[in-house]
């Protein structure tokens, strides 16, 4: 068997991990923008290119080594249609088609499509188009956000970020006039906007294996975006996720957890009835529970970085079976285990991310011993051919901690990041009872006013 891999980051080098697992030992080739040293001991092979949307240039080495299937991990080429293009030779992708990518590549049409099939799960919002005149668009918008929105709102770009992403009112727009020229850039890169109400609650991450009406939740994860301790600083690409034995959250009720695996699995039935033919991939849902119950944030279309590196470690069915039940239209909960198991992701970073990059090109080591209650995924790394690693300008590398309990998870990956040398530095505060405290006391006074 033969998987061809398109991907970058730690998230890549847990998918190959979980691939390599399988009782069908797969041969897999990857492609990739930059050579990971730990994808690099697991792949038959490695092919860099300069961009993955180098469509022609993936299709050429898909054509070569005929792979039975593709697993694309990235966000650009899956929206972008790289599966619609591999289908085109013969080749089967884990990630959806472009028409139905949208739900992660347009924010305007997921909130139009939940409205559209009466999926209860979004704020208050509206879509604004340059359609309909620029004039009247911001009058519009002022009045929406003024009048309904109380001056409490968020501001979406509507595609893949494009330099460009998410804002919210009190934290990076300070009135309603900075709301309005954030949205009005916006609308010069894209044809919509998207501005909704700013949602009160606590976040968190469900994914889930989806084959048309087959939905198969994962265990759910919280990601810290904040840059420093204490969910403070700038936001990043995710300091750190934690995930804990029951699957669920200490913050969550079951009634929650349930919410937001039924609104995964409406979602992949409208977008299968919208698109008219099925979603087959990951299914990535962003949700907060409020006091007025679990709301959608956003939707991906591919696991998440960091969650990836918490659930596939614990991920023990084999995880090319089930990526062959998805393309086979035969997934079912059956086909999907995990272990019970309390996981810890930390990132080690630059000591200067995500403000600068002057960390890059200079060496860092990692324990030369990993545990076996631990997993160590290279992210943005290079490596000289005689083994030595350099820090490249973002997140450099997922240490996960596994555990009967989060504290036991939280300590194994301490112990290792702090056996990292080099300028890098780490959130120690993720996962600890501290911080996860704060989320339960919040759901608990939501609730009550509720």
């Amino acid at each position: 068997m033969k998987i061809l891999l398109i991907t970058i980051s730690a998230r890549g080098h847990a998918i190959a991990e979980a691939l390599a697992r399988s009782k069908k030992h797969p041969e897999i080739i990857h492609i990739c923008p930059q050579r990971n040293p730990g994808i690099r001991k697991i792949a038959k092979e490695q092919h860099v290119l300069r961009s993955l949307m180098d469509f022609p240039a993936i299709l050429d080495i898909a054509k070569r080594t005929k792979p039975d299937f593709a697993f694309i991990a990235p966000d650009d080429p899956i929206g972008g249609g790289l599966a619609d293009e591999l289908e085109k030779i013969g080749i089967p992708s884990i990630a959806p088609k472009k028409s139905l990518a949208r739900i992660e590549s347009s924010k305007g049409f997921t909130r139009e499509l939940l409205k559209k099939y009466k999926i209860d799960a979004s704020p208050k919002f509206r879509v604004f188009s340059k359609v309909s005149g620029i004039k009247y668009q911001v009058s519009g918008m002022r009045s929406f956000i003024e009048d309904e929105l109380k001056g409490e709102y968020v501001v979406k770009y509507d595609g893949l970020a494009g330099g460009k992403g998410v804002k919210v009112s009190g934290e990076h727009l300070h009135s309603i006039e900075e709301g309005v020229a954030y949205a009005e850039d916006c609308l010069k890169d894209s044809t919509q906007v998207v501005i909704e109400e700013k949602l009160i609650g606590v976040e968190f991450s469900l994914m889930s294996f989806v084959s048309g009406l087959s939905v198969v939740s994962m265990p759910a994860v919280q990601d810290h975006k904040r840059a420093f301790e204490g969910d403070t600083g700038p936001n990043t690409g995710g300091m750190g996720t934690y995930s804990d034995v029951n699957h669920s959250l200490p913050f969550l009720t079951e009634d929650d957890l349930s919410a937001a695996h039924s609104l995964n699995e409406k979602t992949a039935k409208a977008v299968m009835q919208e698109c008219g033919e099925p979603y087959r991939g990951i299914l990535y849902g962003g949700f907060i529970a409020t006091e007025r119950g679990v709301k959608l944030i956003e939707y991906n279309a591919r696991f998440g970085d960091p969650e990836a590196l918490n659930v596939l470690p614990i991920l023990s069915s084999d995880f090319v079976e089930i990526c062959e039940s998805i393309l086979g239209g035969t997934l079912s909960p059956e086909l999907v285990r995990f272990e019970e198991k309390a996981t810890v992701c930390l990132y080690i970073t630059p000591d200067s991310y995500p403000e600068r990059k002057d960390r890059k090109g200079e060496i860092v080591k990692f324990p030369n011993e990993i545990p076996s209650n631990a997993r160590l995924y290279f992210g943005d790394i290079s490596e000289d051919p005689d083994g030595t690693l350099h820090l490249g300008g973002s997140r450099t590398a997922g240490i996960v901690g596994i555990g009967d309990s989060i504290e036991e998870a939280r300590h194994t990956a301490l112990t290792l990041c702090e056996r990292v040398q080099g300028p890098v530095r780490f959130r120690a505060d993720i996962g600890s009872k501290e911080l996860i405290n704060k989320r339960i006391e919040m759901m608990s006074s939501l609730r009550i006013r509720a």
